[in-house]
C-alpha cells in the first residue's frame, strides 16, 4: 500500500475528512510508514451498524463489525488495493478516487473497504468473497465490472454490502451463492444495470437449502432490468422497504422451493413484481408472501405458500412504504453517508 509523499498535516485532513464524513466521535491521526497511512490510535471509522442477517450472532461471530481493532490504511492505487484486501487481519482500507481492476479480487476476512467523499470507484472488476467472513463494503461507485461487482460465495458469512452505487457490471450486480448465509444488502443504488442481484446460482445447487439468509433493504432499483432479488433455495431471505422502479422484466423472483418474504416496498410502473407458484424461466416454483406492499402502475405480486420469519432472527422496523419514492433516491448509493 505504498502511494505518492505526503506531508503528515494532508494524510491528517484527509482521515479526518474521512471520519466526519462517517460521523466518526473519535478525531483520527496518521503517520505514513513506507509510503503507507496508518492511523496511529488504530481506532475504525464509524461505519453504523447492520440491520438484518448480517447483524446476527451465528457461526462464531456476533454481527459485523468488518474491520474494527485493526489498522487503518489509504489506498488510491491498484496495487495498493489489492495489497489491503489481501492482508491477513483486521483492516479499515479507505479508497480514494477511481480504483482499476481486474476480474473478482478476493477479499479476506475482518475488512471494512470504505469509499471517501463521493468520488470512490471500482471500475473494472470487482471483489470476491471465498470462506471470508466479517467485511463490510461501504460508500462505493463499481463501474464495468467485467463480471459480477460483489460475489459472496462458498460459504462466506457476515457480509454487509451499503450504500454503494453498481453502474453496467457485464454480469452480476452482487451474487451470493454456495452456502453463504448472513448477509445485508442495504441502501445500494442499483443504476439501470441488468442482473441485479441473484441469490443461489443454479438449480442443482440444493446444498444451498437452508442457507443464503439474506436481508435487502432500502434499496433503489432504478429502471434495473432483472433479479431484485432471483432465489433459489435459500430461506429466509427478507426484502423489505426498498423503492422498485420501471423493472422491465420483474422484480423478486422465488424459484427452487425458496422462502421469499416481500414486504413494504413499493413498486412504481413494475409489470411482475414477484414470480413465486410459476417459477421462472426453467426454475421451479418458490414460496413467497407478500405484505404491506404499495404498488402505482404495477402489476399483481404472485404469491405462494408459507415463509419462515426473519423476525425469529432479528429485530427490525417499518418504515411507511408511501415515503420510499423520497427517502431512498435521496439516501441511496454512493455519496450518501
Amino acid at each position: 500500500m505504498r502511494r505518492r509523499p505526503q506531508s503528515r498535516a494532508a494524510v491528517v485532513t484527509a482521515v479526518v475528512a474521512a471520519a466526519v464524513t462517517m460521523g466518526a466521535l473519535q478525531t483520527a491521526q496518521a503517520d505514513e510508514v513506507d509510503g503507507t497511512r496508518y492511523a496511529l490510535d488504530q481506532a475504525p471509522l464509524q461505519t453504523g451498524t447492520p440491520t438484518g442477517f448480517a447483524s446476527v450472532n451465528a457461526l462464531g461471530q456476533n454481527g459485523t463489525t468488518g474491520g474494527v481493532g485493526g489498522t487503518t490504511v489509504t489506498v488510491d492505487t491498484t496495487d495498493e488495493l489489492l495489497e489491503a484486501i489481501d492482508t491477513v487481519g483486521a483492516m479499515t482500507i479507505l479508497v480514494e478516487g477511481t480504483i482499476d481492476i481486474t476480474s473478482k479480487q478476493g477479499v479476506r476476512p475482518n475488512k471494512t473497504i470504505l469509499g471517501v467523499g463521493d468520488d470512490a470507484v471500482i471500475n473494472g472488476g470487482g471483489f470476491e468473497f471465498y470462506r471470508s467472513y466479517n467485511v463490510i463494503v461501504q460508500n462505493l461507485t463499481f463501474t464495468n465490472a467485467e463480471d459480477d461487482a460483489v460475489g459472496i460465495g462458498q460459504e462466506s458469512h457476515h457480509i454487509w454490502v451499503d450504500h454503494n452505487t453498481f453502474v453496467n457490471p457485464a454480469d452480476g450486480s452482487i451474487d451470493i451463492a454456495r452456502q453463504a448465509d448472513y448477509i445485508t444488502i442495504s441502501w445500494n443504488h442499483f443504476d439501470g444495470t441488468d442482473k441485479s442481484m441473484l441469490i443461489g446460482h443454479s438449480d442443482g445447487a440444493s446444498g444451498d437449502a437452508g442457507h443464503l439468509k439474506t436481508t435487502i433493504h432500502h434499496n433503489y432499483f432504478d429502471g434495473s432490468t432483472q433479479r431484485h432479488p432471483r432465489v433459489r433455495f435459500g430461506e429466509p431471505v427478507h426484502v423489505y422497504n426498498n423503492y422498485f422502479r420501471a423493472n422491465e422484466l420483474y422484480a423478486a423472483a422465488s424459484t427452487m422451493d425458496a422462502g421469499v418474504l416481500v414486504e413494504g416496498n413499493y413498486f412504481q410502473n413494475v409489470p411482475f413484481p414477484c414470480f413465486s407458484a410459476s417459477g421462472y424461466a426453467d426454475s421451479g416454483p418458490g414460496r413467497l408472501v407478500e405484505r404491506g406492499n404499495i404498488f402505482t402502475a404495477s402489476g399483481t405480486c404472485e404469491t405462494n405458500g408459507t415463509v419462515e420469519a426473519p423476525g425469529d432472527y432479528y429485530d427490525y422496523s417499518l418504515d411507511d412504504p408511501a415515503t420510499l419514492p423520497t427517502t431512498v433516491p435521496a439516501g441511496a448509493g454512493a455519496g450518501n453517508l
